[in-house]
């Protein structure tokens, strides 16, 4: 019963370390906000986060951005789809960038070569993002009658 405890001590640590180290944005300047110009090179639709990673020129040097971002789950909520995104197309991105001057970061948003722009959430108001899946109704109880 003792090694019981203390195994399960031991697990509960190890994920509790686990997830906060995950989910820490210590690197990312939450302040500041970029905004560049660049082509997909690569789109990553998985959990427990989706990337994107975009070439970006300036000044004739090429740097790839590396942006975190949401799950699918999120996303799609959003208005995104698996394949919102391709290689070679030109978008323009915010993101919050990392504090050590690194490039990438938190995405924030992208305008997509047809004007359309996406985020990260879905609208304030509840409503599904254009483009999203709507949200299933129930239909309405039958009036009550005395």
């Amino acid at each position: 019963m003792k090694l019981f405890k203390i195994g399960s001590l031991v697990l509960v640590l190890c994920i509790a370390v686990s997830a906060y180290a995950h989910h820490s944005a210590a690197g990312i300047d939450q302040t500041k906000t970029v905004s560049q110009e660049g082509i997909v090179k690569q789109f990553k639709w998985a959990n427990p986060h989706s990337w994107l990673e975009i070439e970006v020129t300036s000044n004739g040097a090429t740097q790839i951005w590396n942006l975190e971002m949401n799950p699918p789950s999120y996303l799609v909520r959003a208005g995104w789809k698996s394949t919102s995104v391709k290689p070679g197309d030109k978008i323009k991105f915010t993101a919050r960038p990392f504090k050590n001057g690194d490039p990438g970061g938190l995405f924030v948003s992208v305008t997509l070569p047809d004007g359309k722009v996406l985020g990260q959430q879905p609208p304030r108001g509840g409503g599904a993002a254009p483009g999203a899946p709507a949200a299933p109704t129930t239909p309405a109880a039958p009036p009550v009658t005395k």
